[in-house]
């Protein structure tokens, strides 16, 4: 075997980040299939002021909800939950079978639990004496 340098730095560069994604998903394709991948985005808008959205994919048969934000002044009139089941339905379009996603934010994991999702995993002390907390829906 040859020798093998590592190397650590504080940036990730395209071509690393393409070789090493690249080679994962072949990995993942040759074990679980083909994923599908699929980006996923919900927009809201007031007038025409975007006031928030939802960024994630799907992908065997699960969508990932990645972000969901919705602006401090337009919080707690069930934007996050119209876009949230917005999402739903496009997944379930795709074929998914279920959904999940993971917060730091405990009002945010209320929604969920709220929507219908339930907690699978939690990291306490995640940060600052923080939870994260991982949920999914079955649809």
């Amino acid at each position: 075997m040859s020798d093998i340098t590592i190397s650590v730095t504080d940036w990730i560069d395209e071509s690393f980040e393409a070789d090493v994604a690249g080679g994962l998903a072949a990995f993942n394709a040759s074990q679980l299939g083909p994923s599908g991948h699929r980006d996923l985005s919900v927009s809201l808008y007031a007038d025409d002021d975007f006031v928030g959205g939802l960024a994630g994919f799907t992908a065997w048969d699960w969508l990932f909800v990645k972000w969901l934000w919705i602006r401090d002044d337009m919080r707690g009139r069930g934007l996050a939950a119209r876009a949230l089941e917005a999402a739903e339905i496009e997944a379930k379009q795709r074929g998914c079978r279920a959904a999940w996603l993971d917060t730091l934010n405990p009002q945010a994991r209320n929604l969920y639990v709220r929507c219908g999702y339930q907690t699978f995993g939690e990291l306490a002390d995640f940060h600052g004496g923080r939870s994260r907390f991982f949920l999914q829906k079955r649809f």
